[in-house]
């Protein structure tokens, strides 16, 4: 048994000793997080301690020495109530804790002037949506947004998440790159090569599918996979034949002569998911300021739509990157498709679904899945009232 430093929480203070197996590792270069909740829900007997502290263990587990380097909280807050598209609980009894990107939801309700919510909320900083869907399976998570991927694998971990609403979005950052000197001119010339790729995202999914068009597989490349950081510092040194990568490293490799040997525009949906606590559908009170909080959402991506500039420049600074480089992106984006907040439909399923299947014929995951176990309808009405207001 492996001994965890006391944890101290107001007048309570607890030794965790827990399993040996559960050791913060590295895998890749990147962080997989080990987050104890089977542990805790059997070894800790009250539900304040488990919310107290679950998700500070969850951060020493997963990052040791490195501790909320990725995932960064921000004190909770409220703020005097506007009038609200819908009946939620009183500010002092409610707390929505929502996960989100750098330069994410919290900037995007703010810019739009849609932060003043009636209830206490808790913006906590993550990289990825795999690590989302762990929080949210962890119980440190109300509500979060992802890729269609993370949900999948969910599935197969049997973890406890539900898809409450699609988010529709541009797919025209989803690329492969080659380097200025490569003399590849389709994706069948890349047999052979090293391609990097982000395990388990959009990339792995559309460079699985642009191989399979050219009747390759995995198994026909070199394929490495890489965070953006680490795939974007290994193409720079010339150290991959291609990479299969998204957003702002695209703009960025290209400013150094990179060129896109295919896009995934056509291979993507573009459907993207809002994902949430089962526990919190379950509580009425949390379940209403979710809803408030889905329309606030619709409402700042209506603003953003229409203020690309102002966004741009706000986005850039937060997230480090050129301004020009974002003003960019987001104009290509929005020719292509404008952001919206759509309820759950038979074709947002079915898509998924596509997915999931690719990555069982691919050998990414062990066992066919059925993803329809994973959607809540029960915010359908509420997406559609917002929208017809």
């Amino acid at each position: 048994m492996g001994i965890l430093p006391v944890l101290n929480f107001g007048r309570a203070r607890l030794v965790l000793s827990l399993p040996k197996y559960a050791h913060p590792t590295r895998q890749n270069g990147n962080l997989n997080i080990f987050i104890v909740f089977l542990y805790l829900k059997t070894n800790v007997s009250t539900n304040w301690l488990r919310q107290n502290f679950i998700f500070s263990l969850g951060c020493f587990l997963a990052l040791g020495t490195t501790a909320c380097s990725e995932v960064k909280s921000t004190s909770p807050t409220t703020i005097a109530a506007n009038p609200a598209p819908y009946e939620v609980a009183a500010p002092d009894t409610t707390q929505l804790r929502v996960a989100k990107y750098k330069g994410g939801w919290d900037l995007s309700l703010k810019l739009a002037g849609q932060d003043s919510f009636p209830y206490k909320t808790q913006f906590t900083e993550f990289t990825g949506g795999n690590l989302m869907v762990q929080a949210i399976n962890a119980g440190a998570i109300d509500l979060a947004s992802a890729s269609e991927i993370p949900p999948i694998f969910a599935i197969e971990s049997k973890a406890s998440v539900k898809i409450i609403a699609t988010l529709k979005g541009p797919t025209t950052g989803q690329v492969v790159l080659v380097p200025k000197n490569s003399t590849a001119k389709t994706i069948a010339d890349l047999k052979g090569k090293k391609v990097g790729y982000v395990k388990a995202t959009t990339a792995h999914y559309f460079l699985i599918k642009m191989l399979e068009k050219v009747g390759l597989t995995m198994k026909d490349i070199n394929a490495v996979p890489l965070s953006i950081p680490d795939g974007l510092s290994a193409f720079r040194k010339g150290e991959l034949d291609a990479w299969a990568t998204y957003g702002y490293s695209i703009p960025q490799a290209q400013k150094e002569g990179a060129r896109v040997l295919e896009s995934a525009k056509d291979i993507l949906s573009g459907n993207f998911v809002i994902i949430a606590s089962p526990n919190a559908i379950a509580d009425p009170q949390k379940k209403g300021a979710i809803a408030d909080f889905l329309c606030r959402l619709q409402k700042s991506q209506n603003w953003r739509e229409s203020n690309l500039k102002e966004w741009s420049k706000t986005y850039s600074t937060a997230i480090n990157v050129d301004e020009g480089i974002v003003y960019q992106d987001a104009q290509q984006g929005q020719k292509q498709r404008r952001q919206e907040i759509l309820p759950i439909s038979d074709e947002a399923i079915a898509s998924q679904q596509k997915v999931a299947d690719t990555f069982f014929q691919a050998g990414v995951i062990p066992a066919k899945v059925e993803v329809k176990q994973l959607w809540d309808n029960s915010f359908n009405e509420d997406i559609n009232k917002c929208k017809s207001n």
